[in-house]
């Protein structure tokens, strides 16, 4: 395997998923703005008038819809970007993860430490916080942080509990690979990114709950809408 072709290759790819996501933004613009348009002129008509003929292209409504949902992407993903900051500590508190004692006498998190410790000594690299997820009972690991400084590992309780010494070696050095080479900073800014859209579907559930049992309110209809959308 020649690295450096793929290396380049990836790095292609990147171009290709920004681009990807810029386009999904637009479309993201369009369907709102295409069902406010619907939405707005479905309520804005009353029963017992001829409906009037719909105007597809409404430069104003288009304008409000641009600002506000890029402006909820936006606000969305710097948020969530600036709540991740912290390193991988807010993530894996965020999973429900429970921080492991390095004094701890407990059997399976002794060696689960012994193990991360080793690592990071022949690595190179500060010791990452280390977090089990007690209620999950498969087998999984993750880590995050956007440096070795700030890293943390986190496993499953089958992933501690099930896995004999070696095996437990073999995917904890698999998330070491993430910590070196980059990966888990690129997740949480995708993490922050991606936040961004969702929000939109929050904003959604907002509108309905706030607005619901009226009859023909937009708002309502709109809140439906982006919960979809979003």
């Amino acid at each position: 395997m020649d690295f450096f072709e793929h290396q380049d290759r990836a790095r292609k790819n990147t171009k290709v998923l920004v681009f990807y996501f810029v386009i999904a933004v637009t479309c993201i613009i369009a369907s709102v703005y295409l069902a406010s348009l619907l939405i707005f002129y479905g309520t804005g008509q009353q029963a017992d008038e001829p409906l009037s003929e719909l105007v597809l292209w409404d430069p104003q409504l288009f304008l409000y819809v641009a600002l506000g949902t890029l402006g909820v992407v936006i606000i969305g993903s710097l948020y969530k970007t600036a709540a991740l900051s912290k390193g991988g500590s807010a993530v894996a508190e965020s999973l429900g993860g429970r921080i492991v004692n390095p004094n701890t006498t407990h059997p399976d998190e002794r060696k689960l430490w012994n193990v991360v410790e080793e690592m990071a000594i022949a690595a190179g690299v500060p010791v990452p916080k280390i977090y089990v997820l007690d209620d999950e009972k498969g087998i999984n690991a993750f880590a995050a942080g956007h440096a070795p400084g700030d890293a943390a590992i986190g496993v499953t309780r089958g992933c501690m509990t099930l896995l004999n010494r070696d095996e437990l070696q073999g995917v904890i050095g698999h998330e070491f690979s993430h910590i070196l080479n980059g990966d888990m900073r690129l997740n949480l800014r995708i993490m922050g990114v991606i936040f961004g859209i969702l929000c939109l579907a929050i904003i959604g559930r907002v509108l309905i709950y706030s607005r619901g049992g009226r009859d023909r309110n937009p708002l309502m209809f709109l809140g439906l809408a982006l919960i979809v959308i979003g």
